[in-house]
């Protein structure tokens, strides 16, 4: 029986080994394609290694050529750093709200909010443009932010953790004096740093990747972001691949970084906010 179980064991990890690698192979070919010359690219068999590097070259015209890649890291972190920090706060409180003020219509209101997933946020796209270009908001990075400042995923998973404080905490801050706002900021808040850790980059990352958005109510070209640049910088090197692939490097790269830094805690916090409550 043992000898089956190791047996069963050994087969599963190959399979995903193998697997991991047939996902992997992508981002490997990106990668290696960025370092080539254009005549290298589409050679068969693939060659992985190039016989000629071109990194620098090629990462020297997309960073310092014609296009302004800088300019749209700028204004993608703008946006990105601002639409987090914002996102946290609003849902952390919402979440406490939901979890921790008692008041009637509670449970009705949270499942209102819930209810809202089903919406695709594409039916909401006209309402919010003509919004926008009503309250002055429309091709502003302020605008970009608050489109994604409340996200119903967030309060949820805030919302899970939050009921996992026990109310003894809370309630002897009461008796001390202290109001909602000094037990969501004193108390609230630094307990749940491992949830608002794992919130924060997975809405980094989907704020840095976000395309839709920044088409739609950014027009002016200096306040690009780098998915719509990066869109447009295809379009125009369409036929270089080399250097398509080393700006899909250099847009990447960022999200890597976060992803390898925080992936322990993104794992650990779905799974802890999926068990409490």
């Amino acid at each position: 029986m043992q000898t089956r179980t190791r047996f069963v064991k050994l087969l599963m990890t190959i399979v995903m080994g193998l697997f991991g690698i047939v996902m992997v192979l992508p981002f490997l070919w990106m990668l290696s394609t960025s370092f080539k010359p254009e005549s290298e690219v589409f050679t068969y068999p693939i060659e992985w290694i190039p016989r000629t590097w071109h990194a620098v070259e090629n990462y020297r015209e997309v960073l310092f050529g014609k296009y302004p890649f800088f300019l749209y890291y700028w204004n993608s972190i703008q946006v990105t750093v601002g639409t987090t920090c914002l996102s946290i706060l609003v849902s952390s409180m919402a979440a406490y709200g939901f979890s921790k003020i008692p008041f009637r219509g509670n449970q009705a209101l949270f499942f209102i909010v819930l209810a809202s997933v089903m919406i695709p946020s594409q039916a909401t796209l006209v309402p919010q443009f003509l919004l926008y270009r009503y309250i002055g908001l429309f091709d502003t990075f302020i605008g970009l932010i608050l489109l994604n400042s409340f996200s119903v995923f967030g309060t949820f998973l805030l919302r899970q953790f939050f009921l996992g404080i026990n109310n003894e905490y809370l309630e002897s801050a009461k008796i001390d004096g202290a109001g909602h706002f000094t037990i969501f900021v004193r108390i609230g808040l630094p307990l749940l740093v491992p949830a608002i850790a794992t919130y924060g980059i997975l809405r980094f990352i989907w704020t840095w990747n976000d395309y839709q958005n920044p088409l739609i109510f950014m027009r002016s070209a200096h306040k690009m972001t780098l998915q719509v640049g990066l869109a447009q910088f295809s379009d125009l090197m369409g036929v270089h691949y080399s250097l398509l692939m080393a700006g899909s490097v250099v847009a990447i790269l960022p999200l890597l970084i976060i992803f390898i830094i925080g992936q322990k805690q993104v794992i650990e916090g779905i799974q802890a906010g999926g068990l409490k409550g």
